[in-house]
């Protein structure tokens, strides 16, 4: 900056020289004007630099040169598969990774001979702390926030280097994986189990509790099921009686069993037997009613409904802890099927019923 300073003053010098000199031949000054022009064009100059220089003040001769930290040497490790402590016994993580560290100058008369293994037991402690509280199903979770926590320069526990971790990679043994799989497979199945029970249970409560607790909740109940069809509800009324008595084995009350229809052709059954003796000698179990039940509904001997029926009417039993009663309505109605040695299944004879035949 001071050399460009200097060539402006002497070029601005020099051309205010020419200038004067040009005026002075034009005008004809005196012999004695140049010489006084000369000592005027040195003069100037000289006084200009003192000027600046007293401004500018005294510049240093030397600078000191600007030093530049020397590089820090780092290296790496790679490990592979080490086993870490999952939150669940007997579960362990893998983990795969690549640690680095650089020294540190201490004044330890100790050196560490083996800085990779100083390096590695540092970053595995930082990863260990974190692993141990995971479950080892999270373990994609896992290894993100391992990513995260190991990739800061930290120094190892006794100050002798600063050790991180990339590339870090988190697994598990493949059985143990197969394992887990297996249980969340059985909790999930257990869960949906869980319910239908649950389902299964409240619809029982439901149909012996409140539906079939007596002829008229079970009135109530079939007539909001066929929409308010009044003539239908009525004409079920001997229907309903007998369900109601079979889920609570009871008898039908003596005021509805005239509602009850007698199927036709059912006293040819009985030939010579005087019913009311009958009666007498033998009171009608929750499976005759039943059966009169399915007669009165024109299901015949052979149809898959009777089976079925007598299935849900059993469940419906089991629930008022009338098991015996609930039993004889499955053996006559939904006996166990036996088979030949042929393999072959005996003929269908009078769908599955043992005991006597329906009755009024």
């Amino acid at each position: 900056m001071t050399t460009g300073r200097k060539t402006t003053t002497v070029f601005l010098t020099i051309l205010s020289g020419l200038l004067l000199t040009i005026l002075g031949l034009t005008q004809q000054w005196p012999a004695w004007a140049w010489p006084a022009l000369a000592a005027l064009l040195i003069a100037l100059p000289a006084a200009a630099f003192r000027t600046a220089a007293r401004r500018r003040g005294q510049v240093p001769i030397t600078f000191e040169e600007q030093l530049t930290a020397a590089p820090i040497e780092r290296q790496e490790q790679h490990v592979r598969h080490v086993a870490l402590p999952s939150h669940w016994d007997d579960y362990d993580f893998l983990i795969s990774a690549t640690v680095r560290w650089h020294p540190l100058d201490t004044s330890d008369p100790n050196p560490v001979l083996n800085p990779a293994g100083l390096a590695v037991e540092a970053v595995l402690d930082r990863a260990r702390a974190i692993t141990e509280q995971r479950e080892p199903s999270r373990a994609s979770l896992v290894q993100h926030e391992l990513s995260g926590v190991l990739s800061r320069m930290l120094p190892d526990s006794m100050g002798h280097l600063h050790a991180m971790a990339e590339n870090v990679t988190l697994t598990l043994h493949q059985h143990d994986q197969e394992r887990l799989d297996k249980l969340a497979g059985v909790r999930k199945d257990k869960a949906v189990w869980e319910h239908q029970r649950k389902y299964e249970q409240s619809k029982r409560k439901y149909l012996g509790e409140d539906v079939l607790r007596d002829t008229g909740s079970a009135v109530v109940w079939w007539l909001a099921k066929n929409d308010d069809h009044v003539e239908k509800t009525v004409a079920d009324l001997g229907l309903l009686a007998q369900l109601t008595s079979a889920a609570n084995n009871t008898d039908v009350p003596e005021r509805l069993r005239d509602l009850i229809p007698q199927p036709r052709g059912e006293q040819d059954n009985f030939p010579g037997r005087d019913s009311a003796r009958y009666e007498q000698e033998e009171a009608p179990t929750a499976a005759d009613h039943f059966a009169d039940a399915l007669n009165a509904m024109d299901f015949p001997q052979g149809d898959p409904r009777r089976s079925m029926l007598a299935k849900q009417l059993a469940d419906v039993i089991r629930t008022q802890e009338q098991h015996e009663t609930a039993d004889d309505v499955l053996r006559r109605f939904d006996p166990p099927v036996t088979y030949t040695p042929n393999h072959t299944a005996p003929p269908d004879h009078t769908d599955g019923e043992t005991g006597p035949p329906p009755r009024t």
